[in-house]
């Protein structure tokens, strides 16, 4: 069932304990295509286009804006505190973001391939990217998010789904797409992750460039009793990559 409100662009299947899923800035809700039947056998799971994706209006300027859009949403859909939240990519940071401002509105907290504040020469792609798609438009985007999705031999093996990838992200607002790209850029959390009391994972894609293992692990370390998980031989988008790993990570931590 498709819904519109908060004038986001939410879908939702099956039956049970809620669990509301946070897509990547590189990709729309359908990324989660794969493990949706997995996940919804006993669960009522909610999929979110984030601003600039389906028919979601545009968003703030901050990652604290669009969690604060996301806990409205909440109220409107009446979810109990039994919820859970799971975000990837951005999805993911705004989930934190969400853990931190709005912790008392859900209980348990996935992070999948997301971090506590990118380095400097993280910060430096995010702004050139959104520098690029403001000049040439969301075609200008196409290559370098493919590439920070998937690893290369992915990209070799599965030139059907970097191609859908790419229609899909071709679809979306660029000045969304740029404005999240400098939000990303922004995002501080370090002096708040211990004031997280949701349980969380973390996990990350074993081979993703964009936010390193390294990094992510140190996202858990911040959060107290977070457990941390790489997912071996995968990138950025793991329930892409590798659905059955993402499902086996997701239903291991996760109450249904």
């Amino acid at each position: 069932m498709n819904l519109k409100t908060t004038c986001l662009d939410v879908a939702h299947s099956g039956s049970g304990r809620d669990l509301v899923l946070l897509h990547s800035l590189l990709a729309d809700r359908t990324a989660f295509d794969a493990v949706l039947p997995a996940l919804a056998k006993n669960r009522r799971v909610w999929r979110i286009n984030l601003p600039g994706y389906g028919t979601s209006d545009a968003g703030g300027t901050s990652i604290d804006d669009y969690a604060d859009r996301i806990a409205a949403w909440f109220d409107e859909a009446r979810l109990p505190a039994q919820t859970d939240v799971l975000g990837n990519g951005l999805g993911g940071f705004i989930a934190v973001a969400l853990a931190i401002r709005h912790g008392a509105r859900f209980e348990r907290l996935i992070v999948a391939d997301a971090l506590a504040g990118f380095p400097d020469a993280g910060k430096l792609p995010l702004r050139a990217l959104a520098a690029r798609v403001r000049t040439e438009g969301m075609r200008g985007a196409l290559d370098i998010a493919i590439n920070r999705m998937f690893p290369p031999a992915f990209i070799a093996a599965h030139p059907e789904v970097v191609a859908e990838r790419k229609r899909i992200l071709e679809s979306a607002d660029a000045g969304c797409f740029a404005n999240a790209c400098l939000a990303l850029a922004d995002v501080d959390f370090k002096p708040q992750l211990g004031t997280i009391r949701n349980p969380t994972l973390v996990m990350v894609g074993a081979l993703d460039v964009t936010t390193a293992p390294a990094i992510a692990r140190e996202l858990a370390a911040g959060i107290a009793g977070a457990r941390f998980m790489e997912i071996p031989g995968v990138g950025h988008c793991p329930q892409i990559e590798d659905p059955q790993a993402f499902v086996a990570a997701v239903n291991g931590f996760l109450p249904v």
